[in-house]
């Protein structure tokens, strides 16, 4: 299949060969048809599956295609859990409305409002943006969302992580009740599914691969380790394997910063990004993971959501996430675009039932690998971690209303909230 099957403008055909792409990815494939078509859509792929792309350029073909207005009010809103990954989905709208007469926009907080208020003014087809500074900017009075079309929730399953429900149910009251809405997350977890049924009505529902699955591409290990010396494992991997770039995951921003200074001591180039960062710390670090002069990324799950860093090759978990399905999520950086990659989980007795959840979910048991000098002590406790750094006490989702004709549930319930203790909550403010 081209994209000239998908029935996308000579506009849009002649700005993706432009990027130099000539086949769509599976979930391209099957969300542009039903979106093109009007319909809401509840899509779910893996991170590097283009799915950026699978809403953003239908969206662009309808609003071009529609009435313009002289005075350009925001027709499409993206929301998305992150700034990261707020500018990259307004570059990659900018690369694709290039032979469009369509304004786009980002907000997000950790910088000026002014620059952004003064864009806005000028008139806004399309914009993205973090919940917190839309809401800031919206009870000052400073945006308008009467108008809006088109509702795209992206990384859904994230921003219930970070707690944005009640942003999201704000948002939703001020929007006009006849739009199209689509929604992109990387699981059908059940809180997604939940929140789909209080905003999507009758959606077609797009999967590009199974449920929580890891990439075939992607190398994955584990190597149990004391926990005292899992710092100490993380920079022998690094120096003695020169390795080049490396993302690397840690549960909390404080132990973000302790492994960046302690790689830094020893002598690799490594850089934090994490919700405590101001922006420009954040883009800086970025970019400098990006062009080579950072070997070693250490981030936070909420920090690195969304990040676009092509042909990765390695990944760490320092710590096993507390949520498995964040588990997918980083290692779906690496081992992308036809590229393998390699994803390492440093492993200690205390993130046994992490690890046996992780293996649940994918369905797959992770070979272990014992490094010499780092064997934990057989006699360490296996208990997790005590609540408030570990796995979050999950509570029984009360039962939902059977919904109504229409498909919305007769309360507009958003469901609830999975539990998160991630210490970025709300960090894109």
């Amino acid at each position: 299949m081209s994209f000239n099957s998908l029935g996308l403008s000579d506009a849009l055909l002649k700005a993706i060969t432009q990027k130099g792409y000539t086949t769509p990815s599976p979930i391209q494939q099957k969300a542009i048809p039903p979106i093109l078509e009007g319909k809401d859509v509840l899509a779910s792929a893996q991170t590097g599956t283009g799915k950026t792309a699978g809403f953003t350029l239908p969206i662009l073909q309808i609003l071009s295609q529609g009435k313009q207005l002289s005075h350009r009010p925001i027709r499409a809103l993206i929301l998305t859990p992150t700034r990261e990954l707020a500018a990259q989905i307004l570059a990659n709208i900018k690369e694709y409305s290039e032979f469009l007469d369509l304004n786009s926009a980002v907000i997000f907080g950790g910088v000026n409002q002014k620059p952004q208020v003064a864009q806005l003014r000028q008139g806004v087809d399309i914009l993205v943006a973090t919940p917190g500074r839309l809401i800031d900017l919206q009870n000052q009075g400073l945006i308008t969302l009467s108008k809006v079309e088109i509702l795209v929730l992206d990384e859904a399953d994230r921003m219930l992580d970070m707690g944005f429900l009640r942003d999201i149910e704000r948002v939703m009251k001020v929007l006009p009740p006849k739009r199209q809405n689509l929604m992109f997350s990387a699981t059908f977890s059940r809180d997604i599914k939940k929140l789909a049924m209080g905003i999507l009505n009758h959606p077609v529902q797009v999967e590009a691969t199974p449920e929580n699955t890891t990439v075939d591409a992607i190398i994955q290990k584990v190597f149990p380790s004391a926990k005292e010396k899992k710092t100490e494992l993380v920079i022998k991997l690094i120096t003695e394997g020169d390795w080049k770039q490396i993302l690397v995951f840690t549960r909390t921003k404080q132990g973000a910063n302790k492994l960046t200074e302690s790689m830094i001591s020893a002598g690799i180039k490594a850089a934090a990004i994490h919700g405590n960062k101001g922006q420009g710390a954040r883009t800086k670090a970025l970019a400098g993971f990006k062009n080579g002069s950072i070997t070693a990324l250490v981030a936070t799950d909420i920090a690195a959501r969304g990040l676009d860093i092509p042909l990765l090759p390695h990944v760490i978990n320092f710590e096993l996430p507390n949520i498995p399905e964040d588990y997918v999520h980083r290692i779906g950086r690496t081992g992308r675009a036809g590229a393998n990659g390699e994803a390492i989980s440093l492993f200690s007795p205390d993130e046994t039932v992490f690890l046996r959840d992780i293996e649940k979910l994918i369905g797959i048991k992770l070979p272990k690998e014992q490094i010499k000098g780092f064997e934990p002590d057989p006699n360490a406790s296996t208990e997790p971690i005590k609540q408030g750094q570990g796995r979050p006490q999950r509570q029984s989702a009360p039962r939902k209303p059977k919904p109504e004709a229409g498909g919305r549930t007769s309360n507009n319930s958003f469901g609830p909230r999975r539990p998160s203790n991630n210490n970025d909550r709300r960090s894109s403010k």
